[in-house]
């Protein structure tokens, strides 16, 4: 794919309500506390810290514990109170969940393989390696499925059993490393963010293979996450850019893109073509592709630019003329918006119902924020509950 640069469309920033600072390392994961202003940070300093706000507005760690390595992930259950932390050993785990229908902690690391274990017990129940570095990590609590992103762009889905497992299926439509996962039980949908800053929405509940690809951010996507109530999808890059996706609307596939030895316009030959180079008499030529068709075409052919949300291109992106030219201005109208975090995002976390997040990265920040569309997703919420409630009373 040849190189384009994008410009970034106009921006805006989450409220930010604070910024807690006091790792000396980067900080891996951080998660909010359910009914409580706290957050549980984990980092490469080697320390877990549970940070309670104070009557101040300020957050100050109230639990501060020292590990013999750098905390590499955690998986925090809500309901339990059961966090379980990941140390940097011979190989670093990068993802890990917890099920507490199973009592299993399943995760995947840097020794190329997922693994799930018994909490119970402590035993190891099974083990399945991949080609590369086993990168992120979802898990369906009812069907014990996992889906796991590697380093090669790949997703596998995979049957767990407590002795044995099955490998379903073999995602592929990335062109960089698998950055972060998200499923969405309900309505069985994967998302998908990579290093080639694109994201993908797979329907697995619609056993059609149907992917819609989604081009909003200039660096690896390193955390994704669906609203299911307001069908919107929020993505976070490394530089600290922060998509929001509306999914409540109809999205058209992007094409295959097609291979030709010559321009599938104007038939000039590509510079690989040798024969109808010497028999033409002509030079050849360096090939595109249009991404509304996805045809083979030359330069000349596909001068025009345009973004086209319906196909998750938000910015502008390489069209052929002649679709350039069935493009209409409705067609553009843009179908996310875009949030500066500005600092390095490399983990999220949100709560739907109070309407935050908090982001965490490399650049030992902690911010928790309130982006607009968590906060319309709050209201949303508490007026489906007082509905319900006022017909209960």
């Amino acid at each position: 794919m040849a190189a384009e640069i994008h410009s970034r469309p106009q921006t805006s920033r989450p409220v930010l309500l604070n910024k807690i600072e006091g790792h000396s390392d980067g900080v891996n994961a951080a998660v909010l506390i359910p009914k409580e202003d706290g957050v549980i940070t984990v980092s490469e300093d080697r320390t877990i810290r549970v940070w309670l706000k104070r009557d101040s507005g300020q957050f100050w760690p109230s639990i501060y514990h020292t590990v013999s390595s750098p905390c590499s992930c955690m998986s925090y259950h809500h309901d339990s109170r059961r966090i379980f932390i990941a140390l940097f050993g011979k190989n670093r785990v990068s993802d890990m969940v917890f099920s507490l229908e199973s009592e299993w902690v399943v995760s995947t690391g840097q020794d190329k393989s997922v693994s799930w274990m018994c909490t119970e017990s402590g035993s190891m129940l099974g083990r399945h390696y991949f080609s590369s570095w086993a990168s992120c990590l979802q898990y369906d609590q009812e069907t014990q499925h996992a889906f796991v992103g590697d380093y090669s762009g790949q997703i596998t889905l995979l049957k767990l059993e407590r002795q044995t497992y099955s490998i379903i299926t073999t995602l592929k439509g990335h062109e960089g490393s698998i950055g972060a996962l998200w499923w969405d039980p309900v309505q069985k949908l994967l998302f998908s963010g990579a290093s080639d800053h694109s994201v993908i929405m797979w329907d697995i509940g619609g056993r059609k293979g149907r992917t819609l690809l989604l081009q909003g951010h200039h660096e690896r996507v390193q955390a994704v996450r669906y609203l299911q109530l307001t069908r919107q999808l929020l993505t976070c890059s490394v530089d600290g850019g922060i998509t929001v996706w509306n999914m409540d609307t109809q999205r058209e596939e992007a094409p295959q893109w097609l291979d030709s030895d010559s321009c599938q316009k104007c038939e000039q030959p590509f510079f690989w073509n040798i024969k109808q180079m010497w028999d033409s008499r002509t030079i050849g030529l360096r090939q595109h592709h249009c991404r509304k068709c996805g045809q083979a075409v030359c330069a000349k052919c596909s001068s025009k630019r345009s973004t086209f949300p319906l196909m998750g291109f938000e910015f502008q992106v390489r069209v052929c003329d002649s679709c350039f030219d069935t493009i209409k201005e409705e067609d553009r109208t843009a179908l996310a918006t875009f949030h500066e975090g500005k600092h390095n995002i490399a983990h999220m976390d949100i709560d739907p119902s109070r309407g935050l997040m908090v982001t965490c990265g490399s650049d030992r920040i902690v911010k928790v924020c309130i982006p607009l569309c968590l906060f319309i997703y709050s209201l949303i919420s508490h007026h489906r509950l007082l509905t319900t409630f006022s017909d209960v009373v």
